[in-house]
């Protein structure tokens, strides 16, 4: 197959919807296929592995900085009709993701989209909420238009059929098990964050008020308040436009920065407790990697991070926005060493059967379907039989 993929961002590692396309695209490509990637942010420092990636014009989000808004150009027509996609694969739905999926439905090619964040979920925080109807109205039609959508669990499943949006099918995560381990775990590295004899409550991700990182800063006063702060060490990995009021407001925690690859893997695997509030995320790959280097993780009763916990049961959940709960949790794991680790081996047991060979590998065969029933090379009855299939079965057993 030739693949056209679209993703609004590019850049190795910024995120983990990021991190993901970048697992498609090498099954993708480890599996015979052929992949463009267009993007409006990429970074010249990155490594594409003879990748063809095309950079499109873009500027700077408003409110959101670090990410930019693109747009289709006659070039990028010129560059699609050179490659002849068999299908197209769109990662962001914004305009310039509307223009790939218009030029799938004019070539009469496969169309299909992943679910990767919760977009309309952002818009509160930013005082925007009378926006999210008209937000999820374009949705419902964006991914209605595609022959495929791809929810990354059973809970973004549900909503966006609730929103009535149809031919969803489950696209799951993996994870690097020889990245993140707990054998990376380095004394040395604890050291640095002055954690000897401490235990490490880690957070990673952006710093933004979406993460619901008020719960994190008001659960480190609780430490503070109650006399028990010499128990913990708090260490926040990640950047973002909050980043000074949290030093301000945490001034005894550890801010590493940004990390990315075996620096970041060695990080997660010298923490001990993953606190993580946030309830807008689509998946959470950050809970799945912290079970992976042996952190149990306390995430919300909101969001994707819940179905990671309660599939692996590897962590424990609690109330969304509750910093009071987030806290006793945080005290239950810190004197409960038989929870601890019982909870530690669980998510390592977990992490162990989330190859991402094998979850990209359904994503990959139902492409094939699609574009063999268009080439006509199946008849079609046949194709949709099989299409079918594949959606059941992933609402199964994904």
């Amino acid at each position: 197959m030739k693949i056209a993929l679209y993703a609004g961002t590019y850049v190795r590692d910024k995120d983990g919807a990021v991190k993901s396309i970048y697992q498609l695209v090498s099954s993708f490509r480890n599996n015979g296929h052929e992949v463009v990637v267009w993007s409006p942010d990429v970074s010249a420092g990155d490594n594409h592995d003879g990748l063809t990636v095309h950079t499109l014009p873009a500027v700077p989000i408003p409110l959101y900085p670090d990410y930019k808004l693109g747009f289709f150009k006659s070039e990028t027509k010129r560059q699609l009709d050179a490659f002849a996609p068999d299908i197209v694969h769109i990662s962001t739905p914004d305009i310039i993701g509307r223009e790939f999926l218009r030029y799938g439905r004019k070539k009469s090619i496969p169309v299909a989209s992943a679910y990767h964040t919760e977009f309309p979920s952002y818009l509160s925080y930013y005082h925007l909420g009378f926006a999210e109807g008209a937000t999820w109205k374009y949705l419902t039609w964006f991914y209605n238009s595609c022959d495929l959508v791809l929810a990354p669990n059973e809970g973004v499943r549900r909503k966006l059929a609730a929103k009535q949006i149809h031919n969803i099918a489950l696209w799951s995560r993996g994870i690097d098990k020889a990245l993140f381990d707990p054998s990376r775990r380095s004394e040395q590295l604890r050291s640095a964050w002055n954690a000897y004899g401490r235990k490490v409550i880690l957070y990673v991700g952006r710093f933004v008020v979406y993460k619901d990182i008020e719960v994190l800063m008001k659960v480190y006063d609780r430490f503070i308040a109650d006399g028990r702060a010499e128990r913990v060490r708090f260490v926040l990995i990640g950047s973002g436009p909050e980043e000074e009021q949290m030093k301000r407001r945490m001034p005894e925690a550890v801010f590493t920065g940004y990390f990315t690859g075996e620096e970041l893997a060695e990080a997660y695997a010298c923490g001990d407790i993953f606190l993580f509030p946030s309830t807008t995320e689509a998946f959470c790959n950050v809970a799945l990697e912290a079970l992976a280097s042996g952190l149990p993780a306390i995430v919300s009763n909101a969001g994707g991070c819940q179905e990671i916990v309660d599939r692996s049961k590897g962590g424990v959940v609690s109330r969304a926005g509750d910093d009071e709960d987030f806290y006793q949790k945080c005290l239950e794991l810190l004197d409960d060493t038989k929870v601890y680790d019982d909870l530690k081996a669980r998510g390592l047991a977990y992490a162990e059967t989330r190859s991402w060979s094998s979850v990209n590998s359904v994503v990959i065969e139902s492409y094939q379907q699609m574009v063999d029933r268009s080439r006509g090379s199946v008849l079609p009855e046949v194709a949709g039989t099989l299409l079918t299939c594949f959606v059941t079965l992933s609402a199964l057993f994904l």
